[in-house]
């Protein structure tokens, strides 16, 4: 691998993107490319079903076959609120190979002991965020109905263009929601963007059941990154 090559893929792993790596018929990986500037046809093609999926494959070219290999950061969950959601959502992402964190500043609810093993921050979300900011492989899950808590990190997901922002709440709590983001500066097709109510419509009743709900929609939003989808419609 060339020089130049392992530095981007270093510079990549350090911001926190994502690049893939073609390597050409003669052997040679010597082309780079970032997830928001694929090239059209095959390759293109080839590119974006291995950032989608994470998985590496062939390709043909005109030239003869070549082979993508890619390079993702971690899947990072930020969940607003330390609530019994959270609770039931925490070790399921564990399995489905996710990092989560959680924060709340109301110190009742953030404790470790409702939280053993989970990375729990009892502060407000814009003092954690602005040490460890979003990103566009980060889902923010909002969830506790509090606009004071909830809002500041809603607006900021979508300034960073998190691949997944989801709220929870009623469609007429949603709807004083888009006033207040509109108000934020934030754009109605941008807003669109929110699930809420939050998670996949599977009828969950339960704390357990929209966690479920959740991380599936979480995890349908990571692996159609750049496909048109519908809108979660849940919890």
């Amino acid at each position: 691998m060339k020089r130049e090559v392992l530095h981007a893929i270093n510079r990549a792993r350090v911001n926190r993107k994502a690049v893939a790596t073609l390597t050409g018929p003669a052997g040679e990986t010597d082309r780079v490319f970032h997830e928001n500037d694929l090239p059209d046809g095959p390759l293109g093609e080839a590119l974006a079903r291995a950032f989608r999926t994470g998985k590496p494959g062939p390709v043909e070219l005109e030239s003869g076959n070549a082979f993508v290999n890619v390079y993702l950061p971690p899947v990072r969950i930020v969940v607003i609120g330390a609530v019994h959601i959270s609770q039931a959502l925490a070790p399921m992402a564990r399995i489905a190979g996710y990092d989560l964190s959680v924060i709340d500043p109301r110190t009742a609810f953030a404790t470790p002991e409702r939280f053993d093993g989970v990375d729990l921050r009892a502060d407000w979300p814009e003092d954690v965020l602005a040490e460890r900011p979003l990103d566009a492989h980060t889902a923010l899950a909002a969830l506790t109905h509090d606009p004071k808590i909830d809002d500041f990190p809603l607006s900021a997901a979508l300034s960073a263009g998190c691949f997944y922002v989801g709220a929870l709440g009623s469609r007429k709590t949603h709807v004083k929601r888009v006033e207040r983001l509109l108000a934020l500066g934030h754009t109605e097709s941008e807003i669109a963007r929110i699930s809420a109510p939050i998670g996949l419509d599977i009828g969950a009743a339960t704390p357990a059941e929209i966690a479920v709900a959740v991380l599936g929609d979480i995890i349908a939003a990571y692996r159609r990154r750049g496909l048109a989808s519908p809108a979660g419609d849940g919890a």
